[in-house]
C-alpha cells in the first residue's frame, strides 16, 4: 500500500521559507547589479570638484603680465605669478655711500649702458657684511632710471633667496615687455643639497632661451662662489671626480660677469660715513666729540662698516632730538 503525502512536512518548509527576509535570500550569481542610487551620488561628486576648481581659479592672483608695470619702479616677485608694486623703496641717497667709490662708479656704468640698450653684464656684488652692497643696488638704479636718457623705464625686481627655482616663471612674464628690468637678489647663497642653483644658472647663460634682452640679474652675497666652503670641500672629499663636482657648482659665480668685492673699511672711512650721515641729517655736534664717540661705538660692536656707520648715526640723532628717515644699510 502507497503512502500519503506528509502534508505538515510540506507546509512546514513553505513557511519556514517565506519566513526568510527578503533581504536575506541568496542572490542569483554574476555580477551584481549597480545601487540605482550610485548615479546620483558620482554625479554629485562632479559637480562639487567643478565648484572647487572654479573657485580655485577665481583665488588665484593675477598673472604678472596683468600688472601695471608702468604704475611703479620697483616690485617683488611673488613665485605665484604676481609682482607686488613698491610704492616707497627704503634706500639711500647715493652720496652717503662712501669708501666704495669704484664699485659705485662701475656699477652705475654698467647700469646705465643695459638701461639705453647697450651690452652689460650680469653682477655679482660680494664680501663684508654692512658695506653697502644691496644698498649701492638700490641707489644705482634710481640714480639711472632718473637720467633723461633713460626717463623711467628701468625697473628693479626683486627675488627673494627662497624663490629662486621660479627664475625661468618671472623670465617667461618679462620677455615680451617693453621695459627694462634689472632682477635683483640679496644675500644669494646655497648650502647643503640645495640643487635651486641650477635654475639661476640657466637663466644666467645656459638655457636654450638664456636670459631675455630687457633683463639683467644682480645679486649681492658675503660669499664669493655663492657656497660655502665646507660644501665645496665636501663635494671634493666625496665624488668619484671631484674636479667635475666643483668646477659645476664654482661655475655658478663665473656666469655674473662683473665682479665687485667689497671689504673692511678702514677706520679713515668709517668716520666719512659717520661725517657724511651727520651732514646730510643736520646734526650738529662737534667733530672732536663726533669722531671719539663713533669709535668708540665701533669698538664695542667689534667691527666697522657702513651699517655699524649707521647705527651710530640713529643713536646720535636720538640723543640729540633729531629726527631722520633710517636708509637701507
Amino acid at each position: 500500500m502507497s503512502k500519503k503525502p506528509n502534508k505538515s512536512g510540506t507546509k512546514s518548509s513553505a513557511r519556514k521559507a517565506a519566513a526568510v527576509p527578503a533581504g536575506r535570500r541568496p542572490q542569483a550569481t554574476g555580477t551584481p547589479r549597480r545601487a540605482a542610487s550610485d548615479a546620483p551620488f558620482e554625479q554629485r561628486v562632479l559637480v562639487a570638484l567643478e565648484t572647487i576648481a572654479a573657485a580655485l581659479a577665481a583665488s588665484s592672483p593675477p598673472s604678472a603680465q596683468a600688472q601695471p608695470l608702468a604704475d611703479a619702479d620697483a616690485f617683488v616677485w611673488h613665485p605665484g605669478g604676481r609682482l607686488a608694486p613698491v610704492p616707497r623703496v627704503s634706500r639711500v641717497d647715493l652720496g652717503l655711500l662712501k669708501g666704495i667709490e669704484r664699485m659705485r662708479d662701475i656699477l652705475i656704468e654698467n647700469t646705465e649702458r643695459f638701461a639705453t640698450g647697450l651690452p652689460a653684464n650680469n653682477a655679482l656684488l660680494w664680501g663684508a657684511r654692512g658695506m653697502g652692497k644691496s644698498s649701492l643696488v638700490k641707489a644705482a638704479h634710481a640714480h639711472v632710471n632718473g637720467l633723461p636718457s633713460v626717463g623711467g623705464r628701468l625697473k628693479l625686481i626683486e627675488i627673494h633667496r627662497e624663490d629662486i627655482e621660479s627664475l625661468p616663471t618671472l623670465m617667461t612674464h618679462l620677455r615680451a615687455s617693453d621695459f627694462r628690468f634689472i632682477v635683483f637678489c640679496d644675500d644669494l647663497s646655497f648650502d647643503g643639497n640645495d640643487a635651486s642653483y641650477k635654475s639661476l644658472k640657466a637663466v644666467l647663460e645656459g638655457g636654450i632661451e638664456g636670459r631675455p634682452d630687457n633683463v639683467i640679474l644682480y645679486a649681492t652675497s658675503n660669499r664669493r662662489h655663492l657656497l660655502a666652503r665646507d660644501m665645496i670641500e665636501n663635494e671634493r672629499s666625496t665624488s668619484i671626480n671631484p674636479g667635475e663636482a666643483v668646477e659645476e657648482k664654482v661655475s655658478l659665480s663665473d656666469r655674473f660677469g662683473l665682479w665687485l668685492g667689497f671689504h673692511k673699511c678702514s677706520q679713515d672711512e668709517y668716520l666719512a660715513m659717520v661725517r657724511a650721515y651727520c651732514a646730510h641729517f643736520g646734526i650738529d655736534v662737534g667733530d672732536e666729540e663726533l669722531e671719539r664717540d663713533a669709535l668708540e661705538w665701533a669698538t664695542t660692536r667689534g667691527s666697522r662698516s657702513g651699517r655699524v656707520a649707521w647705527q651710530f648715526v640713529q643713536d646720535v640723532a636720538g640723543r640729540n632730538g633729531v629726527r631722520l628717515s633710517p636708509p637701507a644699510a
